[in-house]
């Protein structure tokens, strides 16, 4: 009698006929021919069911973590202060606190551009939402040496996070010295009505005593003092010539000394560093879009603002630092103004573009319905590059509404040759949208 065949492990040969092509018959034997195929998949039914047992246990206890009184909101929440970390990490010494949102913001403000104004602010938000308000008592200092650069943002960088630095200084860049760049927000307004405001301020101060002005220019001259606008214009004083009414440029181009000097490649890298560094950078003549902006993108800081500024109290405070005794310059005077200005205006409409277009962003309309008008300036003769003078950079608190709603159509009209109106017409729209500051 024929002896069945014996397979090698014992056993009848299951496939008496030999191996089915392929290897392995239907069934079982396909399932371990393709477990046999990938070998990095090889696990036994004993390993499958551990896994699925830890699972259980895992999850069974994180339940009974959470029921009993266990913070996975914390757990979430300390992620967010400390950014994700390793095993060891968590084991290690603590890492270095980072707050979820920008913990330093500075706000290197523009002199007489409504900066006391918004530090008045401040003071009232920093002691409603807890954030240190690191303000300087030097007014009269924005261009640095090397060493006082170093010296200035070490002692910001070391101050209590988050913090809000400001100062009327020029933009520092802190990633030249090894420390974290931070958030920048500023302000500016219309070059001539900014130096017309300083001129004045800086002689006859504001409502809140006229002899305030004699505190911060006790050296300045009688004579100089009363100084007519239109003299100092058209007679080429240093006060109301080139350099001098350089001045909101150097604030974002820099502590390079080409900053200070009139020309393309301070405003080209002023403008840079408006894209690169500054969060935000609003026009005075919308304040109200600029604070509503403002506490969208930091609300940890002005979230409130608006409904404070708003506030009649503090719009009592707000006039009494409104500067006093101002007069209008003559209409030549104000075309020579704005032929020395030309860089300063063209950083102006820049900013001013690049605002309005944020605010189409966030569903907020502009003053101004149609495109501003722009100045046609006159080719400037060469300008001085002299270090301008020292000044006070003091700011008042006007608080300004709808100011300069036609500002751009109207007073500028004077440089367009394609308006209908005369002359005549042109300047005394002009001089009326200069004395409305009044």
């Amino acid at each position: 009698m024929k002896k069945k065949q014996q397979h090698p492990g014992g056993g009848a040969d299951p496939w008496p006929h030999g191996a089915p092509l392929g290897g392995a018959p239907p069934g079982l034997g396909s399932w371990k021919r393709r477990v046999s195929l990938l070998p990095l998949l090889r696990f036994s039914l004993r390993d499958y069911g551990f896994c699925m047992a830890t699972l259980l246990v895992f999850c069974l206890g994180s339940l009974f973590y959470q029921l009993s009184g266990g913070p996975p909101r914390f757990l979430l929440d300390l992620r967010q202060y400390l950014g994700n970390s390793t095993y060891l990490d968590d084991h290690g010494p603590p890492p270095s606190k980072v707050l979820p949102f920008p913990s330093q913001v500075v706000y290197n403000r523009v002199g007489k551009c409504g900066s006391r104004t918004v530090v008045l602010l401040l003071r009232i938000l920093s002691e409603k939402h807890g954030f240190n308000l690191v303000t300087s008592d030097i007014h009269n200092k924005t261009r640095l040496t090397k060493n006082e650069q170093m010296e200035l943002i070490k002692n910001i960088s070391t101050a209590e996070q988050p913090y809000l630095f400001t100062r009327h200084v020029h933009f520092l860049n802190f990633s030249r010295f090894g420390g974290d760049q931070p958030v920048y927000i500023n302000i500016i307004r219309d070059p001539v009505n900014r130096f017309l405001s300083n001129y004045f301020f800086r002689r006859f101060g504001d409502w809140r005593g006229e002899q305030n002005h004699m505190i911060r220019t006790p050296s300045m001259r009688q004579e100089e003092r009363y100084l007519d606008i239109n003299e100092c214009i058209l007679e080429n004083y240093p006060e109301c010539s080139n350099p001098r009414l350089f001045y909101i440029i150097p604030y974002f181009c820099g502590q390079h000394p080409r900053c200070r000097e009139p020309g393309e490649w301070a405003l080209e890298r002023a403008k840079l560093n408006v894209n690169e560094n500054f969060l935000l950078v609003g026009i005075l003549e919308e304040l109200e879009d600029v604070l509503l902006l403002l506490e969208r993108f930091l609300p940890h800081y002005f979230k409130g603002v608006l409904s404070i500024y708003k506030d009649p109290e503090h719009r009592k405070l707000g006039n009494m630092t409104v500067t006093v005794k101002k007069t209008v310059p003559s209409p030549e005077a104000v075309q020579i103004l704005y032929q020395r200005m030309r860089y300063e205006y063209e950083f102006y409409h820049y900013v001013k573009e690049q605002f309005h277009l944020l605010k189409r962003k966030f569903g907020l309309k502009s003053h101004v319905s149609r495109p501003p008008l722009r100045p046609q300036f006159f080719i400037p003769t060469p300008l001085e590059t002299e270090e301008p003078i020292d000044d006070e950079e003091q700011d008042d608190e006007k608080w300004l509404e709808d100011i300069y709603k036609r500002n751009q159509q109207v007073s500028l009209e004077f440089f367009l040759r394609s308006l209908k109106l005369d002359g005549s017409q042109d300047i005394k729209q002009v001089l009326w949208n200069l004395s409305s500051e009044h």
